[in-house]
């Protein structure tokens, strides 16, 4: 506090108040001798002055003495003590240079003191209040950069892996395609490339565009149906007016990826899923009908887009499970 810019402003509003002050009060009537106005308020500015400054100076050299156990402001106030008795006593001699009619040095020297010490008490509370706030905002400051820190390396753990088990199966049907046909797995091939492109390319990116999103799940859905076959269906449904806006990468991915997991997908009972937006949001839904045993989940799923977009946007996805109904809304960013 001692250090800020326009010090000399409060410096100034600092010794007009205590001016006022003792004035309405009569506290100058005590010294037993007549002072001139300006010169009293100069006397007031003066200490204020010196009493300011110098806490200003030895403000670094308290939080260098090396002593663990006491707070730095504590050891500040405690030299800044030694710095007030100076100021009163160089102010009773000033007064007793200029009055004639000095009588009592000892009640002069108090009435400084008394002043002083009330001017550094106040300067150290309010210095303590700012010390503390200003802590608080550091630590604030710290956390949240942390906090940031710590979603971007999730972040980049989620960019930097794809669910083992989706490689292991695209290369299982992809050596049985070899054999069977090969232009299909030519064209297997060339979606399983333009998926992992997709990945590498946004690996750096935190959003990309709705229409670069679903041509990234156009491949990764023609390489979901050699697998499945009809055994899954998926409908998309997104507006025009929406295809240049921004979502997390590969966030729809990882929803269909969650439906396949948790869900049966056969000829009996074919998964549904539709994806398309609705008001300021994408939707994905599913019918439900859960497997029996339930697969060890990888932790890429919905806790992750949901921890992304705590630091994408202000808006959070929403799933809302339904009798027969899964869905996820994911918030739609706009970037101005």
């Amino acid at each position: 506090m001692f250090k800020i810019k326009y010090r000399y402003i409060f410096i100034f509003l600092l010794s007009l108040y205590s001016y006022v002050n003792i004035l309405f009060t009569e506290g100058h009537k005590l010294f037993g001798f007549e002072l001139n106005p300006f010169l009293f308020f100069s006397v007031l500015l003066i200490i204020v002055f010196l009493v300011w400054e110098v806490n200003r100076m030895l403000y670094a050299l308290a939080f260098q003495i090396p002593l663990k156990k006491i707070h730095p402001l504590i050891i500040l106030f405690l030299l800044s003590v030694g710095n007030v008795f100076l100021i009163s006593a160089l102010t009773t001699l000033a007064f007793n240079f200029y009055s004639s009619n000095y009588f009592n040095p000892i009640i002069s020297f108090k009435l400084c003191l008394g002043f002083s010490f009330r001017v550094n008490l106040f300067l150290h509370c309010i210095n303590a209040i700012y010390f503390f706030i200003s802590q608080y905002k550091t630590a604030q400051l710290e956390a949240e950069r942390l906090k940031k820190q710590n979603i971007e390396a999730r972040f980049q753990t989620l960019r930097n892996q794809i669910n083992p088990h989706f490689l292991f199966n695209s290369f299982n049907v992809l050596s049985t395609l070899v054999y069977k046909d090969a232009d299909v797995s030519a064209k297997f091939i060339e979606q399983l490339s333009n998926v992992y492109r997709y990945i590498l390319y946004n690996q750096d990116n935190k959003i990309v565009t709705i229409q670069d999103e679903l041509a990234f799940i156009e491949s990764y859905i023609y390489l979901l149906k050699i697998r499945f076959k009809d055994n899954i269906i998926i409908k998309k449904s997104i507006g025009a007016q929406v295809r240049d806006k921004y979502i997390a990468p590969a966030a729809l991915q990882l929803l269909i990826e969650n439906a396949i997991k948790h869900n049966v997908v056969s000829r009996a009972e074919p998964l549904n899923i539709r994806i398309y937006n609705s008001e300021n949001h994408l939707v994905v839904e599913n019918n439900i009908q859960l497997k029996e045993v339930k697969e060890e989940s990888t932790g890429i799923g919905l806790r992750n887009i949901q921890e992304r977009y705590d630091y994408l946007s202000a808006d959070n996805p929403m799933v809302i499970e339904q009798t027969d109904i899964f869905k996820v809304k994911i918030p739609i960013i706009e970037v101005s």
